[in-house]
C-alpha cells in the first residue's frame, strides 16, 4: 500500500506540576520549602527516515500524543521529563499546519527533522519561591499544556530522473527495463496508481534514482483525475524524461499529446518547464514510430530519441542522454 498524503493530529506531553513541600527531618527543627518542579513534557519530533518510502505507517493512526512530564517531589526531587514522539517519514515530505495552511518545513533530506509540537513547561515547586520576606512559601504552579496541531503530510517522491507521458507510453515498462523495479504493468490505462522508484546502474560506482510518474492527462492541474497526486512527484525530479507512444490507445495525435503534457506542466508549476528534458518516441517496433520521431524532432529542433523498452532498441543512447543531463552538459 502506498500512501503519499495523510493528516493526523500531534499533542505535545504537557508539564508536571510543582509540589508543595516542607522538610521534615529529626533534629531540624526549621526544615524549609524543599518542592520540586515539575517535568518539560516531551516534544512531537518529525524526522525523515532513509528506508522509509511511504506515509502508510501513518493513516491508521490519526491521533498521536508524546508523553507528559511528572510532577515535582518533595526533598527537591525534580519530575521526570516526559519523552518526545519520533515520528518517522519518508525523505521528500512536507510538512504542513492543516489549521492555517502554510508550511512548516520540507524534509527534503534524509536525516531532516522538526519540532512539530512542543512540549509544556514544568510548574515551579515551592522551594522555587523562597525568600527572605517569604520563607514558607505554600505555592506553586502547574505545568504547562503541551501545542496541539493538525499536520497535513505531503510525500513528493525524491528522484534523480522523472518519467512523464500520458497513460500508456511505456514509464512502467522503461522503468522495470533500466532497473530492478518491478512495477505493475497491463495494456489499459492507469495501471500505475502511484510513483514507482528504481536505481539505474551506469558503472560500478555510478547511479541515478528514476521515478515512474503515473500518466497524466489534460486538466491534470487543476485536479482532473488524479492530477495533483501525480504531479505533486514531478516537482522533486531534477531531470524528465518525456515518453510519446506513437499509436495512443484513445486514437489522439501523439505530437499535440506531448505539447498537452507541457502545458499541464506550466500551469502546474512554471518552473517545472525550465527543468531539463530528454524526449523520445518509445515503441519503436510500432509502425510509424520513425515518421513520429522525424516530426517531433523537426518541431522542436532538438534530438528526439526513438526507443523500446520492449526489444531494448536504444535504450543505451537513453541511458547515456539521461548522464549527460545529470552532469550538467546539453545534448
Amino acid at each position: 500500500m502506498f500512501v503519499d498524503r495523510v493528516e493526523i493530529e500531534v499533542q505535545a506531553g504537557d508539564g508536571g506540576a510543582g509540589c508543595v513541600s516542607f522538610r521534615r527531618e529529626r533534629y531540624v527543627p526549621r526544615g524549609g520549602p524543599d518542592g520540586g518542579d515539575g517535568g518539560t513534557g516531551g516534544n512531537v519530533v518529525v524526522v525523515a527516515e532513509p528506508g522509509v518510502d511511504s506515509l502508510v505507517a501513518l493513516a491508521h493512526r490519526k491521533f498521536w500524543r508524546a508523553d507528559r512530564g511528572t510532577h515535582g517531589q518533595g526533598s527537591n526531587r525534580h519530575g521526570r521529563s516526559g519523552a518526545d514522539l519520533v515520528i518517522h517519514v519518508p525523505p521528500g515530505t512536507v510538512v504542513i499546519d492543516a489549521q492555517h495552511d502554510f508550511l512548516l518545513k520540507d524534509l527534503a533530506r534524509p536525516g531532516d527533522q522538526m519540532i512539530a509540537a512542543r512540549g509544556g513547561k514544568g510548574g515551579w515547586g515551592n522551594a522555587h519561591f523562597k525568600s527572605s520576606t517569604n520563607q514558607a512559601p505554600r505555592q506553586c504552579t502547574p505545568g504547562e499544556e503541551g501545542e496541539c496541531r493538525r499536520l497535513i503530510f505531503e510525500l513528493k517522491v525524491i528522484a534523480d530522473v522523472g518519467l512523464i507521458g500520458k497513460p500508456n507510453a511505456g514509464k512502467s515498462t522503461l522503468l522495470s527495463r533500466l532497473s530492478r523495479a518491478r512495477p505493475e504493468i497491463a495494456d489499459y490505462p492507469f495501471t500505475t496508481k502511484h510513483p514507482n522508484l528504481g536505481r539505474v546502474t551506469i558503472d560500478l560506482d555510478r547511479s541515478f534514482v528514476m521515478a515512474d510518474i503515473p500518466g497524466l492527462i489534460e486538466g491534470a492541474h487543476a485536479g482532473v483525475g488524479l492530477g495533483h497526486e501525480f504531479l505533486r512527484h514531478v516537482e522533486r525530479a531534477g531531470i524528465l524524461v518525456h515518453l510519446i507512444e506513437p499509436s495512443p490507445m484513445d486514437g489522439t495525435d501523439p505530437i499535440r499529446n506531448y505539447h498537452a503534457i507541457r502545458d499541464e506542466l506550466r500551469q502546474y508549476n512554471e518552473n517545472l518547464v525550465t527543468r531539463p528534458e530528454v524526449v523520445a518516441v518509445t515503441k519503436a517496433e510500432l509502425p510509424g514510430a520513425a515518421e513520429l520521431r522525424d516530426q517531433l524532432a523537426e518541431e522542436l529542433g532538438r534530438e528526439v530519441l526513438l526507443i523500446s523498452a520492449v526489444t531494448g532498441q536504444n535504450l543505451n543512447r537513453l541511458t547515456a542522454a539521461i548522464v549527460r543531463q545529470l552532469d550538467g552538459h546539453e545534448d
